[in-house]
């Protein structure tokens, strides 16, 4: 028997241990933020457990509906599960979910401080092949003491908390910032908690990858083709970029925030406002990147300056290593100026 190595395993730092460390950082802490962040943490786990399931049951043969049942099924089991989890916090007031034409007003009795919107299973249609997918969150606070309402959720990223994601593949893994830079979390199956694995995540300040769906290309605007050009035959000796792109936001931007590079989602003639929602997809990966040391832009603006209209609302979206966000940019810029 190892003794020293269980020994080692007994001073971990878990995502509990971690959050009540910056707790402890703020004298003016309630607690209210930690305990809203392990009901988050609880709803990652439940998921975690029923996507490997129905996986399995796949594989197997055992689920017997069709694959748009079994992944309709599992998208509204995993919205019931962070919405009353959510809910029993008791620290929450108004939640935005994906799966939810309209926001959620907490009752009076059961409310708290906090508005969070999310997705509670992103890439969903994914499960079948094996490929990643994970759940989005970002986390606002109200500062009054008023009723809440809409525009407590429609304000723009930078205002946001707290914002994560937890990508459910090969291993589980959280990711989470509060503010103060981001950390990465890896579920040890055995001990069931959240292990922190990845400290001080910073993207690197220039990548070697792109990430985009080039089957839109002919429907691109002029600066994202002229950028996905560049990489493909850069003007130096330099070799080209490679190009990676998975179709699952969180498994795409989980590479770009560990490897560098860009993740480019822009507006096409199809899609003219693109079409990664706001306040659950944007916002949350946007400030994940900007508190890596990286950049996020919508074509015309930072995208943490935006401020959404609707709780639906679309952007497109490039994010990703600094100097590759700045890049286009730049050609943007360009574009603006000969129009």
């Amino acid at each position: 028997m190892d003794h020293a190595a269980d020994a080692h395993r007994t001073d971990l730092m878990t995502i509990t241990r971690y959050v009540l460390n910056e707790q402890s950082k703020h004298a003016e802490s309630r607690g209210d933020f930690t305990i809203l962040l392990n009901h988050i943490v609880l709803g990652c786990k439940f998921v975690c457990s029923s996507v490997n399931k129905a996986g399995l049951a796949k594989l197997i043969g055992l689920a017997g509906e069709t694959n748009g049942e079994e992944q309709k099924k599992l998208d509204v089991l995993s919205n019931e599960v962070f919405v009353k989890a959510l809910v029993s916090s008791g620290r929450t007031c108004i939640l935005v979910s994906e799966e939810d034409e309209e926001a959620t007003f907490v009752d009076p009795a059961k409310r708290g401080r906090y508005c969070v919107c999310f997705d509670p299973l992103d890439g969903s249609s994914n499960i079948d092949c094996g490929v990643s997918i994970g759940t989005i969150f970002g986390i606002y606070m109200i500062k009054h003491d008023g009723e809440p309402t809409l525009a407590d959720v429609l304000q723009p990223g930078k205002n946001m908390l707290a914002a994560g994601y937890c990508m459910y593949g090969s291993s589980c893994t959280l990711v989470l910032s509060t503010g103060s830079g981001v950390n990465g979390f890896t579920l040890d199956p055995s001990l069931g908690e959240f292990i922190l694995t990845h400290p001080n995540i910073k993207i690197p300040k220039k990548g070697k990858i792109y990430s985009v769906n080039e089957g839109n290309a002919k429907n691109w605007d002029e600066p994202t083709a002229k950028f996905v050009e560049k990489c493909k035959f850069l003007n130096d000796s330099s070799p080209p970029r490679s190009l990676r792109y998975i179709g699952s936001m969180v498994a795409d931007v989980h590479r770009t925030l560990l490897y560098g590079g860009i993740f480019l989602y822009p507006a096409d003639k199809k899609s003219p406002n693109g079409k990664l929602r706001v306040l659950y997809e944007v916002f949350p990966m946007s400030f994940l990147m900007e508190q890596a040391g990286g950049q996020a832009f919508t074509g015309k603006q930072r995208a943490l300056d935006l401020v959404p209209k609707t709780i639906h609302e679309r952007s497109p979206i490039f994010l990703g290593s600094y100097d590759d966000v700045e890049e286009i940019k730049v050609l943007y810029a360009a574009q603006e100026n000969k129009e």
